[in-house]
């Protein structure tokens, strides 16, 4: 197995958590076409609520080896995101579906992990809650998931192309959902699911729980050569940078633990009040070498 993610120490190399709250890391994917690197910085909060996943295993069904990367950004405290994190791909790999149809099997594994989250009895507090932006790489297939604000961005041919869209209470048809199920999109400040949640899916928030679903949106990809790099980021990036803008910021950055670092080094310096976490996965389909 070659990890590297908030539980597991990393097969590849991994700088440890400077006294500023930041850590990054890389790794490569035995055949040499994909790579990975991440960058998390607690930046300007008191604690680090944010975790990631980037790690290439090998399905033994299939014998492929698979890529396995997500972000995690947790809200009313660090539980969700953690548990998320530590469960969410354990639960797609042992998935009956995950090599006959990989998208429902990933939304099949948000939906059970999301229900695993609210079942556990451990005396602590399950109104917690996170958002997830996920990406599952087999072969040249890949497929992203998301609930909440954390987004990921492919780059082709050096254009920002969407792989995800935010799940955020005004928009029209999340507000419709929620408003069906007896719900009210409220503005405090920003718009929030019962003047409480500024985003309209995620894991946990036990409270909300009936409008708040984990259930993913599904995009697939059957990647090309012209298919660069895609970055996975938590809000702290993306409310300071642009799609286009991050991608044109670290297209010509081979190196994808550097490219993360350098993204998360710039939202901080354009005032990100959040954490910041970023995952990028650079692909060599092309058949040129890094």
């Amino acid at each position: 197995m070659f990890s590297t993610s908030n539980k597991d120490p990393p097969t590849g190399s991994m700088n440890a958590p400077s006294p500023s709250g930041s850590a990054s890391g890389s790794d490569v994917r035995p055949d040499g076409r994909v790579s990975y690197g991440f960058s998390l910085m607690r930046g300007k909060r008191a604690s680090m609520e944010d975790f990631y996943h980037a790690q290439f295993v090998k399905d033994p069904k299939s014998n492929e080896v698979v890529g396995l990367f997500g972000v995690f950004d947790g809200h009313g405290g660090p539980n969700a995101a953690e548990f998320v994190e530590k469960t969410l791909f354990d639960c797609l790999m042992r998935n009956h579906k995950f090599s006959s149809d990989l998208s429902t099997a990933v939304v099949e594994a948000f939906v059970d992990t999301d229900k695993q989250y609210l079942q556990v009895d451990d005396g602590t507090n399950r109104d917690d809650g996170c958002t997830a932006v996920t990406a599952v790489l087999v072969k040249q297939h890949l497929v992203v998931a998301n609930v909440g604000d954390s987004r990921a961005v492919l780059s082709r041919r050096g254009k920002a192309v969407s792989m995800s869209e935010d799940h955020k209470p005004n928009r029209p048809d999340e507000r419709q959902r929620i408003e069906s199920a007896g719900g009210v999109v409220v503005w405090a400040g920003t718009w929030r699911v019962g003047g409480v949640l500024a985003v309209s899916r995620a894991f946990g928030d036990r409270m909300l729980k009936k409008y708040v679903v984990a259930i993913p949106d599904i995009k697939e990809e059957a990647l090309a050569s012209h298919d660069e790099f895609i970055i996975m980021a938590s809000d702290g990036l993306w409310d300071v940078i642009e799609n286009q803008e991050a991608v044109d910021f670290v297209r010509d950055v081979k190196d994808a633990e550097k490219a993360a670092r350098k993204l998360t080094d710039e939202a901080y310096c354009r005032g990100s009040n959040d954490n910041i976490s970023c995952v990028v996965v650079r692909f060599n389909f092309g058949g040129h070498s890094w």
